[in-house]
């Protein structure tokens, strides 16, 4: 597949993340309507803040999602906004939620966020290592020469 770099006023970029969170306690209560609902939620979300989603996947106890995002939105801020504008939505519409989280956090504390590149960092590493170097002494971060 090949990939489109988006770009800004000062920008050409390509950055995408592999997010995933929980339920708090993992209780498995995005079934049905609730599912339904979180997965919209979790689109407009995303869209408002000019986030991608590529693929996304809903499981009763944990979402995960690839997304793109621009350079400006860093990963934790871009998941406190989808779990809490998603979990206060959901438990404003769904008593049963509210409920069984009284205490008003639907999602667990933590999430995971992976970077997906287009190249591996083996060929990262040999690009760099292939540019003309001056010695740095062994600390790995070299003054490329003028050319």
């Amino acid at each position: 597949m090949a990939r489109e770099y988006k770009s800004g006023s000062h920008t050409v970029y390509d950055i995408q993340y592999h997010l995933c969170w929980c339920t708090k306690y993992r209780y498995p209560v995005l079934r049905g309507e609730i599912a339904e609902r979180c997965r919209d939620l979790v689109r407009q979300i995303a869209m408002a803040r000019e986030i991608t989603v590529i693929r996304g996947a809903l499981a009763p106890d944990h979402i995960h999602m690839l997304v793109a995002a621009p350079p400006k939105l860093a990963p934790a801020k871009m998941l406190q906004y989808l779990k809490g504008r998603s979990s206060r939505k959901l438990q404003e519409e769904f008593s049963s939620l509210r409920k069984r989280y009284w205490g008003q956090h639907l999602w667990a504390r933590g999430y995971f966020c992976a970077t997906v590149g287009t190249v591996t960092d083996e060929v990262i590493k040999r690009y760099i290592e292939g540019q003309k170097w001056e010695d740095d002494g062994g600390k790995g971060f070299r003054i490329v020469e003028k050319r």
